[in-house]
């Protein structure tokens, strides 16, 4: 890691993002080595995900904030690890409204949740049906 990431965070903050600098913005660099993601993977998810909205300066510099770096954490454990397809994971995004406050790990559980509703609503139906 670069020498600016090796400093102290300040703040009192936890998960993925602890071990960073506490700062307004990070660049695309930083967020690139924060996410281990490639620049052009971050840049192809902003036109995917609309939850992906870094600032841009008038130079075209990306400035990318903690909600952001927290997004794009969210969509690389819904596509890497979930194994979900970007369509897939962009529904997902949008049907729970809010990527930055779902931690990758606890999207699993919420899922697991929803699957066991619909399968019990799904027996209730069947013990109504007569036999064949």
């Amino acid at each position: 890691m670069t020498a600016s990431f090796e400093r102290e965070k300040k703040g009192d903050a936890t998960g993925p993002l602890a071990n960073i600098p506490r700062k307004l913005y990070y660049k695309i660099g930083e967020v690139s080595e924060i996410t281990r993601l490639t620049a052009h993977v971050l840049r192809y998810w902003e036109k995917e995900f609309p939850q992906l909205n870094p600032k841009k300066t008038a130079s075209g510099h990306r400035l990318y904030r903690e909600k952001d770096i927290q997004a794009a954490l969210t969509i690389k454990g819904l596509l890497y690890d979930k194994k979900f397809t970007i369509k897939g994971a962009r529904g997902f995004l949008q049907h729970n409204n809010n990527p930055a406050a779902a931690a990758p790990a606890a999207l699993q559980g919420e899922w697991v949740g929803r699957l066991h509703e619909r399968l019990v609503q799904l027996g209730e139906i069947l013990k109504r049906r007569p036999p064949f």
